[in-house]
Order: C-alpha cells, then sequence, then structure tokens
C-alpha cells in the first residue's frame, strides 16, 4: 500500500506526457490530483473487468461524488458515454451534480450539452493539466532553494533550477 501511494505521488510529480500512462497510472494520477484537492480518494475502478462505471470515489465532508476516467486520446467522448455515466449516478442514487468525467481527449458539444442540464462536471484535457499544475509540488533546488523542473536529455531524466543564473540540477 505505501508503495503504490509512493507510485501515485511520483506519477502527479514527475509525470510530463500524460498519454504514456497506461490506464491504472491515469486513474492513479487523477486520483492524487483529488487527493491533493483536499478529498478523500478510494480507487474502486478495475482494469481486469466491469467496475460499474466508477473507477474513483470521493468523499469530502458530507458529500460523495464519484469519477469515470476515460484515458482515450484520439477519440472524443461522446454523448452516449456522459448518458452511461448518468445511468451510474441514478443506479447510484446520487444526483447529477456529483458527477465528475476525465479524460485525455475532449468532449463532442453534445456530450458537453447532456453533462451540463444533468449538472456532470466535465474535466478534458486542459483542464486536467491546469489542475495538475495547481496541486503539484515543486522539487526545490539543492543551490538556491527555487523550484526545479524536469527535463530529459539524451543520457536520462533529470531536474534543473529555473533561476537562470543558478546551475543547479539532480539526476
Amino acid at each position: 500500500v505505501q508503495l503504490d501511494a509512493g507510485h501515485r505521488r511520483n506519477l502527479l510529480e514527475w509525470t510530463s506526457n500524460l498519454r504514456l500512462l497506461n490506464p491504472a497510472e491515469f486513474e492513479w494520477l487523477v486520483g492524487e490530483v483529488f487527493r491533493r484537492e483536499g478529498w478523500t480518494v478510494q480507487e474502486t475502478g478495475r482494469q481486469d473487468g466491469p467496475d460499474g462505471n466508477i473507477d474513483l470515489e470521493l468523499i469530502r465532508d458530507d458529500q460523495r461524488k464519484i469519477v469515470q476516467c476515460k484515458r482515450w486520446t484520439a477519440m472524443n467522448v461522446d454523448v452516449d458515454q456522459i448518458r452511461l455515466f448518468q445511468g451510474t449516478l441514478h443506479r447510484e442514487q446520487l444526483p447529477g451534480d456529483s458527477g465528475i468525467f476525465v479524460t485525455l481527449s475532449r468532449f463532442t458539444e453534445n456530450a458537453r450539452v447532456e453533462a451540463q442540464q444533468d449538472g456532470i462536471t466535465l474535466i478534458d484535457n486542459r483542464e486536467l493539466h491546469a489542475r495538475i499544475e495547481k496541486v503539484r509540488r515543486s522539487e526545490p533546488c539543492p543551490q538556491c532553494e527555487a523550484p526545479m523542473i524536469l527535463g530529459r536529455s539524451p543520457h536520462g531524466w533529470w531536474l534543473r533550477c529555473v533561476n537562470a543564473p543558478c546551475s543547479g540540477k539532480r539526476d
């Protein structure tokens, strides 16, 4: 369990290309974003069988929300997927505003209209990246304590300082 938690934190801190994540890692990353936003997160999605259209369950105060994650990159989420998710919300006896649908792609216009009518929150590729940046913790430079960013060279991955005169870096 502790190894999985560490892996989830590292996914959020070090992943620069979300398209390289497998579906389970994508769900872990989305869960970690919500965790850092103050939610208690339970991963319920399964890759080896049906998960009831619920990948994450979020709880904060007296609120319960469910999240459906689609790591789609080439196909937009259409209205049929939103309607399936509405059925899941109904089965769980939750109002529409208790649903969050997250994707690496985009939503069709019909999907957006359907979700808006029911109050479902839609998080597409751009919104997800913005939320990640809000909760991502930067690594401090060992020389000047300024934030470091992740980079890649022919020699591998490394962190480098964003402070221009500083030459701080770490493998």
